[in-house]
């Protein structure tokens, strides 16, 4: 296994000015990660995503350092202002910038919001498998794999993202494991990443404190799908099972990246040094 970290690890030190894009390279670099993950990216006025792609990629070159996947938002159940095939469309665009930026992988979120009225994750089944098929279809001709994550509540638990591989039936398409955001939807993580393992494509190490929702709600904390409140912390501090989490990936067979995500409130840096201090423990302890 190996180490990466999300660029959303940095975003907060982006939004304030004190990095860029380019900078986290070299910063993710000189941490000692092995790649860097990124997201959507904030492509600056007058150039087009594609043109940014190609500078962040030499900047990763000129580093030394890999891009390990690129993460973009998605809706695949209201669509390009409800148009499904827009969306799709739109997504395989991305796996262009993927495939500049040199990532391998691209992850796709499903829907950000819970459908209205009587819809449920079954009911909507063939239209997600519709669009993942056609999207790692593509991808799969560029020589890059696609997967989703446990992100977004509607699409978070361990059994519904389980479901949606399994249907989609692509070889291609997997899952991307965020051992944090299982408890989002109330899940306990051990046993949903046991659950969703042997289809990991990738895996974002994150960890959380939890209150429970009898109690005020704490400042910073976010309400979850079961009614207790959650929040981010640097990995190792919270509740999080993760070595246990990354035995269990590690039994069936994963050795691919063990991505830092870190959502602390916590300082920035201190949180990402502490991340790749633990994972770097977690690599040596299982070999």
């Amino acid at each position: 296994m190996k180490s990466a970290v999300s660029a959303w690890s940095f975003q907060r030190l982006i939004s304030e000015g004190k990095h860029t894009h380019f900078s986290i390279i070299e910063k993710a670099k000189e941490y000692g990660f092995e790649a860097i993950e990124f997201i959507d990216l904030y492509v600056p006025e007058g150039k087009t995503e594609l043109e940014f792609a190609k500078e962040i990629k030499a900047e990763a070159d000129r580093v030394g350092i890999e891009i390990s996947c690129y993460a973009v938002y998605a809706d695949l159940l209201n669509g390009c202002d409800g148009d499904i095939d827009k969306e799709i469309e739109r997504l395989c665009r991305k796996v262009d910038i993927a495939e500049v930026l040199g990532a391998k992988l691209l992850r796709h979120d499903i829907t950000p919001h819970p459908p209205k009225g009587y819809l449920g994750y079954t009911n909507l089944l063939p239209r997600f498998v519709k669009a993942a098929r056609a999207i790692t279809e593509y991808a799969e001709a560029k020589g890059i794999r696609t997967c989703t994550e446990n992100h977004g509540f509607f699409s978070q638990d361990s059994e519904r993202i389980v479901s949606l591989v399994n249907a989609t039936e692509r070889e291609n398409f997997g899952l991307l494991v965020d051992i944090g955001n299982f408890m989002g939807a109330g899940e306990e993580p051990a046993v949903a990443v046991g659950r969703c393992a042997t289809y990991a494509f990738n895996v974002h190490l994150k960890d959380n404190l939890i209150k429970s929702g009898n109690e005020e709600q704490p400042e910073g904390f976010h309400l979850n799908r079961i009614g207790n409140y959650v929040r981010g912390t640097v990995l190792g501090h919270g509740v999080v099972p993760i070595m246990q989490c990354v035995k269990a990936l590690k039994r069936v067979g994963y050795d691919g990246y063990l991505t830092l995500e870190f959502e602390g409130l916590e300082d920035c840096e201190f949180g990402i040094k502490a991340g790749l201090t633990y994972i770097n423990k977690i690599i040596k302890a299982l070999g």
